[in-house]
């Protein structure tokens, strides 16, 4: 799997390959099907290329909106290439991209620089300056300098849209099931563990503490979760069953914004180490207790609860 930006000339070996486009920030069942049409589009050897756009666009025409991605550029990177993409494209949304018209959005950048020999979006893609291009000028556009389209219909799901909004909103609600069903696996954090006050070690569950950095943030609370180890000397090991608390631990002063994952039946060194934390259940809110020995009794039966929860899940 490669990683291209779109201010660099396209390998000659990937000139003439189909390209998926759009944000895919959940990589979601829609999207699922917009790279789907597109691999189908990509046949007899041609490449498939799906792109994307980092930053999010939203974040850089309103700055200061809360945090709301659903994946990194590298889990987008891992999910693409199980897709069956070669490469992964990102084009670096910038002041350049922001005023770049719709026009030469596609003559410029899709067919000269890049090379498309086939487009394929979904219906609702706009894209140039004031958001002015929409699928009609793509699909007519592209027709006209000899390059293949295919606009993709929503995916439906209960009546709905499948959208990364409409994920937003469960996991934003506590309900990771619903989103993990939209998404076809759970919403996962990936991150860097960091050291933290090791209070949890102190009463006997030691944590692998995360930021949330850019990712949205769920429901605050406890969750039962899996986890993978990325990198180091445990990386490619069994899958991980836990407990976590997602929040600002109200219980410990200062209050910080963190995901700590305690692994049942693991010992080992985190810190430093890239970890994947998948939420797959919500068990309940954060509270705050007013002793240790009263929130250590409600982590114990936390995690009986997160064992019986992730029962028929694999480790």
């Amino acid at each position: 799997m490669i990683r291209l930006s779109s201010q660099d000339p396209m390998p000659q070996g990937l000139r003439g390959a189909v390209i998926a486009l759009g944000n895919f920030d959940g990589v979601h069942r829609g999207h699922q099907q917009v790279i789907a049409q597109a691999r189908e589009l990509a046949r007899n050897n041609v490449p498939l290329i799906v792109a994307t756009f980092d930053p999010h666009p939203v974040r850089y025409f309103a700055p200061d909106v809360p945090p709301f991605r659903l994946t990194s550029l590298d889990q987008r990177e891992e999910l693409f290439a199980g897709l069956g993409a070669s490469a992964m494209l990102v084009f670096g949304f910038d002041r350049a991209l922001a005023e770049t018209s719709a026009e030469d959005f596609i003559d410029r950048i899709l067919v000269e620089r890049l090379g498309a020999g086939g487009v394929v979006t979904g219906h609702d893609f706009t894209f140039g300056k004031g958001r002015r291009g929409s699928i009609d000028m793509l699909r007519d556009r592209c027709a006209a300098l000899g390059v293949a389209t295919r606009i993709v219909s929503a995916v439906e799901e209960g009546g709905e849209v499948v959208s990364s909004t409409r994920i937003r909103k469960s996991l934003v609600e506590g309900n990771p099931v619903e989103a993990a069903r939209l998404l076809t696996r759970p919403f996962a954090i990936r991150g860097e563990v960091i050291h933290g006050a090791k209070l949890g070690r102190s009463i006997g569950f030691p944590t692998a503490n995360l930021l949330m950095g850019p990712y949205l943030r769920p429901r605050f609370g406890i969750y039962a979760v899996t986890g993978r180890v990325l990198t180091g000397p445990m990386a490619g090991g069994p899958l991980l069953k836990g407990a976590a608390n997602l929040g600002v631990r109200p219980s410990f002063d200062p209050p910080t914004e963190l995901l700590e994952p305690f692994f049942f039946d693991f010992q080992g060194d985190l810190y430093g180490q890239t970890i994947e934390v998948a939420l797959c259940r919500f068990i309940r809110p954060e509270e705050k207790y007013d002793t240790l020995d009263a929130l250590k009794d409600q982590i114990a039966r936390d995690c009986d609860e997160a064992r019986r929860l992730l029962t028929d899940i694999e480790g």
